[in-house]
Formats: C-alpha cells, sequence, structure tokens
C-alpha cells in the first residue's frame, strides 16, 4: 500500500482551513476497488489519529459523503460525492473528443490507452479504451498510478512549470524510501530529456516489472489543469520498441489532434 499522500500546506498559510484539508483527505484515502474502509484504516492511509478520524467520518455521514455500514462497522462513499465527481465529468469535453481516438490506437497497438490528470500524488484515470487483444490492463477509470514512476505521471510532469515540479518531487521524496529516492529522480530527469528528444515519456517496468508504457501531455484549455494520455501493456504482449517505433508517433498525432480540436495548440 502506497504512504499517506496528505495535503501540506505552507507554515505561512493563514488561508489553509486544516479541518477541511483533513475531511478531503478521508475522502481521497478511499481509492480504486475499494468498497468500505473502518476508521483504522482511514488513519493509516491520511496519518491522522483514529480519535481525528472519528469525528471526520462521522461529520462526513452526517453529510451524505460517506454511508454508515452497520454489519461490517465501516464506511462506504455515500451519492453526495457522485455530484463532486459528476460536475468535473461534465466539464471534460476532451473525453468525448479523445475515446474514439483512444479505441483506434488501443486496437493497433494490443494496449490500454488512457487519458488521466493528476490528484494531489498520483494520476487518475479519467477514461480508457482497451483494444481486442486477450490481454491488457485492468485498470479501470478511477484508478490511480504514482505520479513519479508512470509514463502518465512523467508526462504530467513535464507539462507544469519547473516550480510546480519541484514541489510535487519534494513531497513525493518526502514519502519515498531514502533508498529509492535516486532511482525515482533518474527517471523523472530522463523523462524530460525523452519529451525534448521522442516527443513522449516512458516507463519500461518502473511502475510495474513487467508493464511497458509511453504517455504525452494535453493542454486542454478552458482553466484545466494539464492532462495526460498513456499507452501500456504487459511486457511479453508489447516490447518497448513497437511502443517507441510504431505507436510514438500515433500517441504524438493523437495529443495533436485533441490539443487542435480544443483550440490550444501552438
Amino acid at each position: 500500500m502506497n504512504k499517506p499522500q496528505r495535503t501540506q500546506p505552507t507554515k505561512t498559510d493563514r488561508h489553509f482551513v486544516t479541518a477541511l484539508a483533513r475531511g478531503l483527505d478521508v475522502l481521497a484515502s478511499f481509492r480504486h476497488g475499494d468498497r468500505m474502509l473502518g476508521n483504522q484504516e482511514i488513519a493509516h492511509r491520511c496519518g491522522l489519529a483514529k480519535s481525528t478520524v472519528s469525528r471526520l467520518t462521522h461529520t462526513l455521514t452526517t453529510l451524505g459523503y460517506l454511508v454508515y455500514v452497520e454489519d461490517s462497522a465501516k464506511y462506504a462513499l455515500g451519492t453526495a460525492t457522485l455530484s463532486l465527481g459528476s460536475a468535473v465529468l461534465s466539464r471534460l469535453d476532451i473525453r468525448k473528443l479523445a475515446q474514439p481516438l483512444m479505441q483506434q490506437l488501443a486496437e493497433f497497438g494490443r494496449c490500454t490507452v488512457s487519458l488521466g490528470s493528476r490528484d494531489r500524488l498520483s494520476m487518475i484515470y479519467i477514461d480508457t479504451a482497451r483494444g481486442s487483444a486477450a490481454v491488457t490492463l485492468s485498470l479501470e477509470s478511477g484508478a490511480r498510478i504514482q505520479i513519479a514512476t508512470s509514463a502518465m505521471g512523467r508526462a504530467y510532469l513535464t507539462a507544469v512549470a519547473e516550480n510546480e515540479r519541484n514541489e510535487i518531487l519534494q513531497r513525493v521524496r518526502e514519502l519515498t524510501a531514502a533508498d529509492r529516492w535516486p532511482e525515482v529522480q533518474r527517471g523523472v530527469a530522463k523523462a524530460l530529456r525523452d519529451i525534448h528528444d521522442l516527443g513522449v515519456c516512458c516507463s519500461f517496468g518502473d511502475w510495474q516489472k513487467e508493464v511497458n508504457a509511453i504517455a504525452v501531455p494535453v493542454k486542454p484549455g478552458g482553466g484545466l489543469p494539464p492532462m495526460a494520455i498513456n499507452c501500456g501493456a504487459p511486457a511479453y504482449m508489447v516490447s518497448k520498441e513497437f511502443l517507441l517505433e510504431s505507436v510514438r508517433p500515433r500517441l504524438i498525432a493523437l495529443a495533436g489532434e485533441l490539443e487542435t480540436s480544443l483550440g490550444t495548440a501552438g
């Protein structure tokens, strides 16, 4: 399990509301595939005292953001959270434009093509297309992947300003084992070179040992932050050579077509 990714305010930020941030941390502790979580599990993921989490879950339950399941003494996400997600997704016209293009690339590459956006120190899948090959990655919309070791996350990092990238990486470093950090740092540095030299970011076994993936950033405009599109598959099915030689130009073209359609290219 990944270490908790709590919001970290600056010590001089007098406008930061810690109680609100902690409540949002509780909601964010639910990961793709989690049906229910108990206070102890939430406390571990958020890095908060169980007594604090108990008050937060009680409040969120009262407001409809959580539902208490008596049989298991655990909490599930409530219907009030759907309004938050639907409000965001309704703005993402890029999904309608991207889906047919992503599906076409997924069929060609015999891989999974996904559109993602940043959430704290993760990338969260917004939409996914799969090729007709028998075996593809099983990640669905709503799944999260690490920002500093995945191709999608690295692509996002190349699209933001240097100060924002450094801030994100500092937080990643705080949550990464000391002996692993140099490898993570080298991977991000290589991504910056790759986006310049190849037009894509790569993760060949970095995110998961047997997964190959490449990704590109996409700037949707309309006040939305950068996103990223990746193309990945089990390494035994799709080689890194095939991704770089055959899939890469099509993935770059896909991102360019989306940006042109959204009026943000150039």
